[in-house]
C-alpha cells in the first residue's frame, strides 16, 4: 500500500518513534529517585494503567531530546511533514510524555494520548483517531495496533514484532527497521570483557603456588563463574537505573537499554534470573564464600542506586569491591590471603577508581554544561587537580605496602629467592605512573582496566612481572 500524503499520518510513540516504552524508562527512574515508591506502584496499577502512568509522570521528567529515536523513520517523518502532510503523535503514553515530545520535535499539529482517567490504547486508541480524521495512515509496531492497522487506508511497520511482521509486511505502505541482533545486545548488556576483574578470585590461589591442584582450581572457577553473573546483573540493574543519563552521555547512549536496541523488560527479567544463577553457583562452595557474594550483591546494589552519586564514597566502595574478590577467592578455595596483599589491592584500585573519575571529568571539560547536569556525579571539573592528587597518592602507597608484603614471613616461606621479587616494584610504579599520566592528558578511556586490557604497556609489565615470579619461586 503507497503512501498517501492527502490522509494524517498517526503515529505511535513507544516502540516506534522511540525505540523503547517511556513508561519503563519512567519507573526505572522513578525506583532510583525514590525507592519506597515500589511499594505505592501496586497501589496504582490497582487503579488503571491510566492511573499509574499519569502518577509515575507526576514524579519524572523525560528528557524528550534525549530519547533514542528511530532515525530512519523520524528522517521520514520530516520529509512528509515538509511536504505538507499533517502528522498526529497518536500514543497510549501519558499526555505529558507525549506533548513534551511533540514539542521538541516541532512536526506534530495534534497529541493523542493518555490521561488521568483515560489509558488510549487498543479500541479507546482507535476511537480518539476515528472521531477526528474518517480516513487515516498509521504507523506502529506490535499487537496492540493490529486493530488501528486493521481500520487504516495506510499501514507503516516500525520495528515490527514477528506477529506484525507476519501479518501485515504483504500490505505494509513501509516497513522501518533500526533493530541491532538480540543475542548480540544481550551479551553487549551483561558485559562479560568486564569479567576479567573476577580473576582476582585466582589470586590467593597463585600466591599460594597451587597451581596444580585441580581441585582448589575448579573451586576458584565455580568462584570466578559466581561472581561474574552477580556482576553482570548488576550491570543490568545500573544500566537500567541509568537510562535517562547513559542517553545524554557521549558513548554510553549506545548501550542496548540507553539506545533502545534491547527492550527494559527483557533487562527486568535478565536481573534475576542471572542473580540467581550466582546465588546457585555460590552454594556450591563454602558457606564464607556465599556470604562474601551476597555482601558483594547488597553493596553493588546500593552503589548503583545512591552511592556512585556520592563523592569519595563511591570510590572507597569500588575499591572495597575489587578486595572483596581477593577474600572472595580465599573463602572459596580455603587459601589464606595475606592481609599486606589485600590492603594492597584497596590502596591500588582506590587509584584506579579515582582515574575513572578524573576521566569523566575530562570528559565533561569538553560538553556542554547542559549534558552534564544529567551525570549524576557528585564531583565537578574544579576538583580535577583534587582527584590527580589523591589518585597518585594512592597508588604509591600501594607500592608502599607491596614492599611490607615483600617483606613479610608470608613470602619468605613460599619464594626461594624472594629478593627478586623487589624487582616488581618499579614495574608498579612505571605502570600506574603511566596511568595517570595518560588520565591527566585526557587520553584514558573512562574504564581503566578496559584500557589496560588493550593496552601493549600493560601486557609487557605482566609478562615481565610473570617472570619474575617464576624465577623466584
Amino acid at each position: 500500500m503507497s503512501a498517501n500524503t492527502s490522509i494524517p499520518l498517526c503515529v505511535d510513540l513507544d516502540g516506534t518513534l522511540v525505540k523503547l516504552d517511556t513508561l519503563h524508562q519512567a519507573l526505572f527512574l522513578l525506583l532510583r529517585r525514590s525507592p519506597a515508591s515500589i511499594f505505592r506502584v501496586p497501589g496504582w496499577i490497582a487503579k488503571g494503567k491510566a492511573h499509574l502512568k499519569d502518577q509515575v509522570m507526576q514524579r519524572v521528567v523525560l528528557d524528550a531530546s534525549a530519547l533514542p529515536y528511530h532515525k530512519e523513520f523520524l528522517s521520514y517523518l520530516r520529509q512528509e511533514y515538509g511536504n505538507g502532510r499533517k502528522l498526529v503523535l497518536a500514543t497510549a503514553s501519558n499526555y505529558r510524555t507525549a506533548n513534551a515530545v511533540a514539542d521538541h520535535l516541532g512536526i506534530f499539529s495534534d497529541t493523542i494520548s493518555s490521561s488521568v482517567d483515560t489509558n488510549m490504547r487498543h479500541a479507546r486508541k482507535l476511537e480518539a483517531i476515528h472521531e477526528r480524521f474518517p480516513t487515516f495512515g498509521y504507523a506502529g509496531n506490535d499487537a496492540a495496533d493490529f486493530p488501528i492497522w486493521d481500520a487504516a487506508d495506510e499501514v507503516i511497520l516500525v520495528n515490527p514484532t514477528p506477529a506484525a511482521q507476519a501479518k501485515y509486511a504483504a500490505t505494509a505502505g513501509r516497513v522501518f527497521t533500526e533493530r541491532r541482533p538480540v543475542a548480540r545486545m544481550l551479551a553487549k548488556a551483561m558485559r562479560p570483557q568486564q569479567w576479567l576483574k573476577n580473576l582476582l578470585i585466582f589470586s590467593p590461589v597463585f600466591l599460594a603456588h597451587k597451581f596444580t591442584d585441580l581441585g582448589t582450581l575448579l573451586q576458584a572457577t565455580v568462584a570466578f563463574f559466581a561472581f561474574s553473573f552477580a556482576a553482570s546483573s548488576i550491570y543490568v540493574l545500573n544500566d537500567l537505573f541509568d537510562l535517562s543519563a547513559d542517553q545524554h552521555h557521549p558513548r554510553k547512549c549506545r548501550r542496548p537499554f540507553a539506545s533502545g536496541d534491547l527492550a527494559i523488560t527483557t533487562g527486568a527479567l535478565l536481573i534475576p534470573l542471572l542473580a540467581l544463577l550466582s546465588i546457585v553457583l555460590g552454594m556450591l562452595l563454602p558457606l564464607p564464600f556465599l556470604l562474601t557474594l551476597l555482601a558483594y550483591y547488597a553493596i553493588t546494589t546500593v552503589y548503583s542506586w545512591r552511592l556512585k552519586q556520592m563523592e569519595i564514597v563511591d570510590v572507597l566502595t569500588l575499591a572495597i569491591l575489587y578486595s572483596m574478590r581477593i577474600v572472595a577467592g580465599s573463602a572459596a578455595t580455603g587459601t589464606p590471603a595475606s592481609s599486606w596483599f589485600v590492603i594492597f589491592a584497596l590502596f591500588l584500585f582506590l587509584s584506579l577508581a579515582l582515574v575513572k573519575r578524573l576521566s569523566e571529568l575530562r570528559e565533561m571539560q569538553d560538553t556542554p554544561e547542559t549534558e552534564n547536569t544529567h551525570r549524576e556525579r557528585g564531583y565537578a571539573v574544579g576538583d580535577l587537580p583534587l582527584l590527580m592528587a589523591f589518585g597518585t597518592a594512592s597508588g604509591y602507597l600501594a607500592v608502599f605496602v607491596f614492599t611490607m608484603y615483600l617483606n613479610s614471613e608470608w613470602v619468605a616461606q613460599l619464594y626461594t629467592r624472594p629478593d627478586l621479587l623487589w624487582l616488581f616494584c618499579p614495574l608498579l610504579l612505571y605502570w600506574i605512573t603511566r596511568i595517570w599520566m595518560l588520565a591527566w592528558r585526557g587520553q584514558m578511556h573512562d574504564d581503566p582496566l578496559a584500557f589496560a586490557a588493550k593496552d601493549l604497556h600493560t601486557y609487557i609489565v605482566a609478562a615481565l612481572g610473570i617472570s619474575i615470579i617464576l624465577f623466584a619461586i
